[in-house]
């Protein structure tokens, strides 16, 4: 009788760890963009080192971006961006938590596309500001989460300085496009 509830208990146990798991995605290459337009001049910078997890369960998602894994297409562009406007050796990271709140009926068993708002906090440039975005989030037959999200950011609400030699190049909202292919989290 013992090892029947020894066996019960730990199947129990194994059984909620399991659905707790996976109720849980995550990315470790989500691509996050971003695309700066003027009349002087476009500025477009991509990374594909984002990483995110997003529990289907309560909306809870966090991701992150290390500074230095974006790429321009000029290299001295790449250098002024980590050097001298987001300092990428004193903040890292661009970060972002929050919750995704479906606009109707979320079910991640059946394939299909799914308006979502972001709302949450973001941080850049050791700055956070509350934000809340418009998105897409897509189920495929397979059964994995894409997740596309819009975010226009204001370098100077982020204490982000453009030096005035500059300032014409350099959109005063830059639109960042977040790109997160969801997997199940498996422990």
């Amino acid at each position: 009788m013992i090892l029947f509830r020894t066996l019960l208990l730990l199947a129990t146990v194994s059984a909620f760890f399991t659905a707790n798991a996976q109720s849980k995605y995550y990315t470790r290459d989500g691509r996050v963009s971003f695309f700066s337009s003027t009349p002087m001049e476009d500025i477009e910078a991509l990374s594909n080192d984002a990483s995110s997890v997003f529990d289907i369960k309560t909306g809870k998602v966090e991701f992150g971006v290390p500074m230095k894994s974006f790429t321009f297409e000029k290299a001295l562009m790449q250098e002024h961006f980590n050097e001298d406007y987001v300092e990428s050796d004193k903040f890292p990271k661009a970060k972002f938590k929050g919750i995704f709140e479906f606009e109707g009926d979320f079910d991640p068993a059946k394939a299909g596309e799914y308006k979502v708002i972001a709302k949450g906090k973001f941080t850049l440039h050791g700055i956070t500001q509350e934000i809340t975005e418009k998105g897409t989030f897509t189920v495929s037959d397979e059964g994995n989460l894409f997740a596309v999200c819009v975010f226009h950011v204001k370098p100077a609400d982020y204490d982000i300085e453009i030096p005035s030699t500059v300032r014409d190049k350099i959109a005063k909202t830059v639109e960042v496009t977040i790109k997160m292919n969801y997997k199940p989290l498996k422990r």
